[in-house]
């Protein structure tokens, strides 16, 4: 499909997520005037988090801008004398108010990371994992004032591999996104061949919102391991919460204290079912080189294989034996202290 111009946009986004996006549209035809993203922050005492998006920029020689709210006036005088076409969105962190997608004649596009209207939040790939869906993609929106409920203009699938993690799948969707933006791009172009400025330009098949799941942002309480949960649902959970905010478990030792470990690999234990169907959820079954079994929910066992205890490297279960002494009949507390939400 050949473009009728090069468009004028405005890139919004802050993690990688976007950056395979944003590097595809510097290679393109397209001039793109600035990226906008969220301003860097950071505790006293310590440096701000990264930021891909801005890094990604800066080497590209585009302006940067970081409106504390992207919704105040001065934010939106400030893009609006920027005299985009388009807005590009992804992964950003602020909803675009109607006077934002009003400043840009096309209007907002959105790259999201599940197939719309499946997962829409903040973490669609984490919650595609959680759920157990074999198959996710991206979807590319032509953007509303409602989170993620635009018509799609573009859909890509890809499978879930039974060993993703989400940093895997994210990196794996983060470019096949790239692709399916400028697929977008193009069909916007074409459309507005036929499309009359001030008229709304309809492009892309409307979602079905009653098919419409959530998939809010992820907390730390997220991470704490139910043990009444089945094994698969935990494995998943494992997956789905690298590399934030991990999977937490509590031992509880003989004197009564808690020791908090990260569950680093784990896999469903089926040499253990028989053995679980009787025992208490976060009871161990058993403890040896190959890994520590432990009882989860509906009869089913999950083995441990790696993990990291509280202020340690991550180790093999065979190391944490050395020094943790664990007998079967031992139990992992149901949560922290204090901590009780979960993954549903």
């Amino acid at each position: 499909m050949t473009a009728l111009q090069p468009l004028r946009l405005v890139v919004m986004g802050t993690g990688p997520f976007a950056v395979p996006m944003f590097a595809a549209l510097v290679r393109s035809h397209h001039r793109l005037l600035a990226v906008v993203t969220r301003p860097d922050r950071a505790a006293p005492g310590r440096r701000p988090p990264p930021n891909p998006m801005r890094a990604a920029a800066t080497a590209a020689g585009v302006p940067v801008l970081d409106p504390e709210r992207i919704n105040d006036d001065v934010a939106i005088a400030a893009l609006a004398g920027l005299a985009p076409d388009l807005l590009v969105v992804c992964d950003y962190g602020q909803i675009l108010s109607p006077c934002v997608l009003a400043i840009a004649p096309l209007g907002g596009i959105n790259l999201h990371g599940s197939l719309l209207p499946r997962h829409r939040g903040a973490a669609p790939i984490q919650w595609a994992i959680l759920a157990g869906d074999p198959i996710t993609g991206v979807s590319v929106i032509h953007m509303t004032p409602a989170l993620d409920a635009g018509a799609v203009i573009v859909a890509r699938a890809a499978p879930i591999y039974p060993g993703d993690t989400a940093a895997a799948l994210e990196a794996h969707l983060a470019d096949l996104g790239a692709g399916a933006t400028l697929e977008a791009i193009e069909r916007l172009d074409a459309a507005r061949a036929f499309w009359k400025p001030g008229e709304p330009l309809e492009i892309g098949v409307p979602q079905d919102a009653g098919k419409a799941t959530k998939a809010p942002r992820l907390s730390k309480a997220d991470g704490v391991v139910d043990w009444s949960l089945p094994a698969v649902r935990i494995e998943r959970m494992r997956r789905a919460l690298e590399p934030w905010p991990r999977t937490t478990a509590f031992l509880a030792r003989s004197g009564g204290d808690l020791l908090r470990v990260v569950l680093e690999d784990v896999a469903v234990d089926p040499d253990h079912a028989a053995v679980a169907a009787g025992a208490a959820p976060g009871t161990i079954l058993a403890a040896g080189d190959a890994g520590i079994a432990v009882a989860c929910g509906g009869g089913s066992a999950l083995i441990i294989r790696r993990l990291v205890p509280e202020g340690r490297r991550g180790m093999t279960a065979a190391e944490f034996l050395h020094g943790h002494p664990i007998q079967p009949g031992m139990r992992f507390a149901a949560a922290a202290p204090q901590v009780q939400s979960r993954p549903s």
